[in-house]
């Protein structure tokens, strides 16, 4: 066999593995908790039982596994790692090929609302796609990763390869969280074939020059001080597994509670209870939770570094409650920004924390779908 092949996948957990899972969150261990501290100490207590009882009571895993395998699925091996991904080819001739990047603590369960209208729209007069949504590498079915140095400039080359060994001669580009990071870097690498990169956020960020601050709008003062707030209370999961992932990786490896609490900090109120325990299950299924945090890890120490921007054309579909890109910062980066779109949908959210659109395919998917549409339709003429 060689290690090049694309090899069917399907998703079939050991019952072994659920009934060990159902065993650990009935013997869960609670942690204390000061009264009336709401979140202010991390994530409430209150709201972690309540996502660990429908887990444990509500959640089937065997119809959402055959809903993954409702889908096509692969393995195939690139730069000495196993990776998963979907791929699913429209009906229609001359559907345009798209790879789909997602982040943490996410995983491919991000983007499954978008397949279906991506790859067969109701309208005849809406593009279809062709989509291939992978799985990071030490993420969910990818399994752990067995070599050191997967930032996101070796997922970006890895993709590069993933879309050569299905035969498309041009594509585009499509992330969110971490896959915002991936994606543009996959521009970079294939520009040649690569039509255009869209993502739902640009990290870009002052330089230190006070003149960065100068003549700023308002909108974009008050994104200053979002990102300022966040720094200032919600980083510390970024710190941690740039630092030290393998020391936090042993209570997420042999506690799903644990798991479930360090994940749910990322997965605002808003968002409904299948949607953060299927993701928090993949990676607790596969034995991922430790693997998946060594990406920040790979990104803080990586002496690759690319200089100059990003050239092919990027679009950005920014949602309020996430994080604020600012152009002025984002040109910098990325010379060729040919659409950028704002959207609000805090009316859904459940609370100041839930950074609303953050997961735009799952909470706002007919939103997203639209600006994927408009911007390839732009950049492929």
């Amino acid at each position: 066999m060689s290690a090049t092949e694309i090899r069917p996948f399907r998703v079939d957990v050991p019952q072994d593995r659920l009934d060990d899972l159902a065993a650990r969150l009935d013997r869960a261990l609670w942690p204390d908790e000061l009264p009336g501290a709401g979140d202010a100490y991390g994530v409430p207590r209150d709201r972690v039982q309540r996502l660990a009882r429908y887990w444990r009571d509500d959640f089937d895993w065997r119809a959402f596994e055959a809903r993954l395998n409702s889908f096509p699925q692969f393995t195939t091996e690139i730069d000495g790692e196993d990776i998963h991904f979907i791929h699913v080819r429209s009906s229609r001739p001359g559907a345009f090929p798209l790879i789909l990047t997602h982040g943490w603590p996410g995983s491919i369960v991000e983007y499954l609302d978008v397949i279906d209208p991506l790859t067969e729209p109701a309208g005849p007069a809406e593009p279809a796609f062709d989509v291939v949504i992978p799985s990071l590498p030490g993420f969910g079915f990818s399994g752990p990763t067995r070599s050191t140095g997967w930032n996101r400039y070796r997922t970006a080359a890895a993709w590069v390869e993933l879309m050569r060994r299905l035969g498309y001669e041009r594509y585009g580009a499509v992330g969110n969280d971490g896959g915002s990071l991936v994606s543009p870097e996959i521009g970079r690498l294939d520009p040649e074939r690569v039509a255009g990169v869209h993502v739902t956020q640009l990290f870009s960020f002052p330089s230190g020059d006070p003149s960065d601050f100068a003549g700023l709008s308002e909108d974009d003062q008050a994104a200053l001080k979002h990102l300022q707030w966040f720094y200032e209370n919600k980083m510390a999961f970024n710190t941690l597994h740039s630092q030290q992932p393998q020391t936090l990786a042993y209570a997420l490896a042999d506690s799903p509670v644990g798991l479930l609490g360090w994940n749910a900090q990322l997965f605002g109120e808003g968002l409904d209870a299948e949607f953060i325990v299927a993701n928090v299950a993949v990676h607790w299924l596969t034995g991922t939770a430790g693997s998946a945090i060594r990406f920040y890890y790979e990104d803080a120490h990586t002496q690759e570094h690319p200089t100059g921007p990003t050239t092919v054309p990027t679009g950005l579909a920014m949602f309020a409650g996430d994080f604020q890109s600012i152009r002025r910062f984002a040109e910098r980066d990325h010379s060729n920004i040919v659409s950028w779109n704002r959207y609000d949908i805090s009316s859904q959210a459940g609370g100041p924390n839930d950074a609303a659109g953050h997961y735009a395919a799952h909470e706002a998917p007919d939103v997203l779908v639209g600006d994927i549409r408009r911007f390839f339709s732009l950049v492929t003429g």
